[in-house]
């Protein structure tokens, strides 16, 4: 059991891939003893405890590296292992007490798996006698700050930013400002937007999925399919996006990191264009515990959402593969990332939405939201950041058929709170529960429309998508 690290949680340390030296193994078996203990070290390769506020993030289940999923709350455990705390969580507390939580905007790599499970210390020595071992003790005694953090970070940083990813805590913004979609340019516009999603088939028939989408396509800017949302598999969010695409419709490509691995996303991203698909929306995705089962691999995710986006963004501005390839024609994409307003503290969820924006996110589409006045402090701590005209963001809203749908949301999916008053409407209602669902989905629009830093809304049909026209009608939002 470790003496620090939050979850209290014993997990085996990585095992290498390779062969290492005498010398190296036995280096690796001592830092093995002395951090296991102290922080629950994994020998990730890769060490990250100073940026992290000495807690590793590698103690989540799903390998996050970059901050918490969207599943999290401050007064619930982590909904993959239900008996430990949110590691990510304990991470930023630490980090606001200790002033460290600026440290935290920096876009941290994937893991670079040929250096599991070998150890660090040799790196850092071999990094300092490259900087000067005389300049770094030094340092250590010095009274200048300035100094004494870039022969630092002349050691540390090298370590951690390795010349393949190179990441930072800036904004960068997009090379080309133009518009690559008729979303991002309606965005740009400055309309507010109205965008739902149509979800995908089980089976290999597309009659259905073709006639949902006609029905809904007059009514709104684009349509969002989802990446076998609660790791259900169904059509591929790839495959609906080209049947969007032949029928004159404005996909939105959702692309999961449950499932992806670095290779395949970039492959696959490299290809979009051909099809019309230019927006893509990165997010981490639901884990196989909530799914069917037998349950699949809940192993770490290869890469998080925000190294997704760091990814594509450099494709799309630099031209430029995670390997340092260049490629003629870089990839035109709107690139966007899905956040949970309500899932952590405002000032700890803002930190998170930063990074994602620093990273290369153009739009937000948020989680479920049924309380909009909670949003007020959320913006608020994403203006004091100053990023709330870097980013365009959608609110997901939901119209609930009955009782049983939005008790199912409340408790089985992570990241959503339906409150009391309307589990409790929704109950009263009866035989009424749909309609009653439709005035609380309107009243909830009407909210929303009001408030500044708000650039639209995602309604997310639950398969209930013949009620979109009459929500854009009824809402006033019609084109």
């Amino acid at each position: 059991m470790s003496g620090i690290k939050p979850a209290r949680r014993w997990q085996p340390a990585f095992y290498p891939f390779k062969r290492e030296k005498f010398s190296r193994r036995v280096l690796a078996k001592t830092e093995l003893i002395i951090k296991g203990p102290l922080f629950g070290c994994r020998m990730c390769g890769n060490c990250l405890l100073q940026e992290t506020a000495f807690i590793c993030p590698m103690e989540c289940p799903k390998g996050m590296r970059n901050g918490p999923c969207g599943g999290i709350t401050p007064e619930k455990n982590c909904y993959v292992d239900e008996t430990r705390k949110c590691v990510w969580y304990a991470i930023y507390k630490r980090s606001l007490k200790t002033g460290r939580q600026e440290m935290l905007l920096e876009v941290l790599p994937p893991l670079d798996w040929y250096k599991t499970g070998t150890e660090t210390w040799g790196d850092v020595v071999r990094q300092i006698r490259k900087v000067g071992t005389g300049m770094f003790i030094g340092s250590l005694f010095s009274n200048d700050k300035v100094k004494k953090t870039e022969v630092w970070d002349s050691v540390f940083r090298t370590i951690r930013q390795p010349d393949w990813w190179q990441g930072d805590s800036e904004y960068h913004p997009p090379v080309n400002s133009e518009p690559v979609s008729r979303l991002a340019k309606e965005l740009k516009e400055g309309k507010f937007v109205v965008a739902t999603e149509v979800t995908p088939p089980l089976g290999a028939s597309t009659g259905k999925l073709k006639r949902d989408i006609e029905s809904v396509m007059p009514f709104v800017t684009s349509i969002n399919f989802t990446d076998s949302s609660s790791a259900r598999p169904k059509m591929s969010s790839i495959a609906c996006s080209k049947i969007a695409v032949d029928l004159g419709a404005e996909p939105v490509l959702q692309i999961t990191s449950r499932d992806t691995t670095r290779s395949g996303l970039q492959g696959d991203v490299v290809g979009l264009n051909a099809m019309g698909i230019y927006n893509v929306l990165c997010i981490t995705g639901d884990n196989p515990v909530i799914g069917p089962t037998p349950t699949s691999s809940m192993n770490f995710v290869d890469i998080d959402s925000v190294q997704m986006l760091w990814i594509l963004r450099r494709m799309r501005d630099e031209g430029t593969y995670l390997d340092g390839r260049k490629m003629k024609e870089p990839p035109k994409l709107f690139l966007g990332a899905a956040t949970s307003p309500f899932a952590s503290d405002p000032v700890l969820q803002a930190i998170k939405d930063t990074k994602k924006v620093n990273a290369g996110a153009q739009f937000f589409q948020t989680n479920l939201i049924f309380e909009p006045d909670r949003l007020d402090q959320w913006l608020e701590q994403l203006y004091k950041r100053n990023i709330l005209d870097k980013v365009h963001i959608l609110i997901g809203i939901a119209p609930l058929k009955g009782y049983k749908v939005a008790e199912y949301l409340h408790t089985k999916v992570p990241g959503v709170t339906v409150p009391e008053k309307i589990l409790s409407r929704l109950m009263n209602a009866g035989e009424s529960a749909p309609e009653e669902g439709v005035q609380i989905t309107l009243e909830i629009i009407d909210a929303i429309k009001r408030k500044q830093g708000i650039n639209g809304i995602h309604i997310m049909t639950l398969g209930w998508e013949a009620i979109v026209e009459r929500i854009v009608k009824e809402s006033g939002l019609s084109k």
